[in-house]
């Protein structure tokens, strides 16, 4: 008589192998759907296309007009400042000892964009204006959707954006400003900038020892990131605003350090003035 053994049937080794490669097909697809298994690599947008025409204020100038005709601050937001400049691959060879002997002591060159993007001028310019006796620092013109904080602030200590307590040597710079590709604020949520801000702020200094200084608008930040105060008490503010006052300035800071007062100054347009004396800059320089 047979024996009735309790349980599933026998199936041949072939049969299951055949079942699990199906669940294994199976599952692939799923992982495959967007959104699936949570935690894929966010979208990223395209490298700039146009990242020549990309610089500090270019999309200030865009979006909130160039203050033409206001001319020089004058009186009280003159006196103990020092004058400056910033330029970018758009000024070509730069006048170093026209500015020097014009008064501009400090300056600030575009070194990168993205993580695709070094400023085909920049030895002239970074080292130009160091050779020609001014105090420099370079600067990140920021595309937040197109890679984290940490790859751009790597790539850009990686390519200009360094710093050395020599005395002539500014803090690196991040410039934060309305998107020329598109969505205003990147296509990121008010606390997305601020987290990738936070991510680009924390590598530069764990790469470099200091704390960058960041250059954006009053209008962007607020519409941008709901006015943050994130970033106030540590990073130093490098506003523009082209006009005889510096204005309202974003969430979180009680006073400027460096403000750009106009894109249509003599020799290269974007002219600032530090917040005081030439001391106080030198002593930005040394950290």
């Amino acid at each position: 008589m047979p024996v009735l053994r309790s349980g599933f049937p026998h199936r041949p080794a072939q049969s299951l192998a055949t079942v699990a490669g199906a669940l294994l097909a199976v599952l692939s697809l799923l992982l495959g759907l967007p959104g699936a298994a949570g935690a894929a690599a966010p979208r990223r947008a395209p490298e700039p296309a146009h990242p020549g025409q990309d610089w500090a204020g270019s999309q200030i100038a865009a979006h909130e007009g160039t203050g033409a005709g206001a001319g020089a601050p004058a009186g009280a937001a003159l006196a103990g400042s020092v004058e400056g400049v910033d330029v970018s691959s758009h000024n070509g060879n730069v006048a170093w000892s026209t500015l020097w002997n014009s008064g501009v002591r400090f300056a600030y060159v575009k070194a990168t964009e993205s993580t695709s993007y070094t400023n085909p001028y920049f030895a002239q310019q970074y080292n130009g204006s160091y050779n020609a006796g001014l105090i420099r620092g370079s600067y990140h013109f920021a595309t937040p959707n197109t890679s984290s904080g940490a790859a751009q602030a790597n790539y850009f200590v990686d390519h200009g954006g360094g710093w050395s307590r020599d005395g002539k040597t500014l803090p690196g710079a991040l410039d934060m400003e309305y998107n020329p590709y598109g969505s205003t604020c990147y296509g990121l949520s008010a606390a997305g900038l601020v987290n990738w801000m936070k991510d680009w702020f924390a590598t530069y200094k764990a790469r470099t020892g200091r704390d960058a200084v960041i250059y954006t608008s009053t209008s962007w930040w607020k519409q941008c990131t709901g006015n943050s105060s994130a970033f106030g008490a540590v990073n130093p503010l490098w506003v523009p605003r082209y006009g005889s006052s510096v204005g309202e300035l974003p969430g979180g800071w009680g006073f400027h350090t460096i403000w750009q007062y106009t894109s249509t100054g003599p020799t290269v347009g974007d002219h600032n003035l530090f917040n005081g004396a030439y001391d106080r800059l030198q002593a930005l320089a040394n950290g």
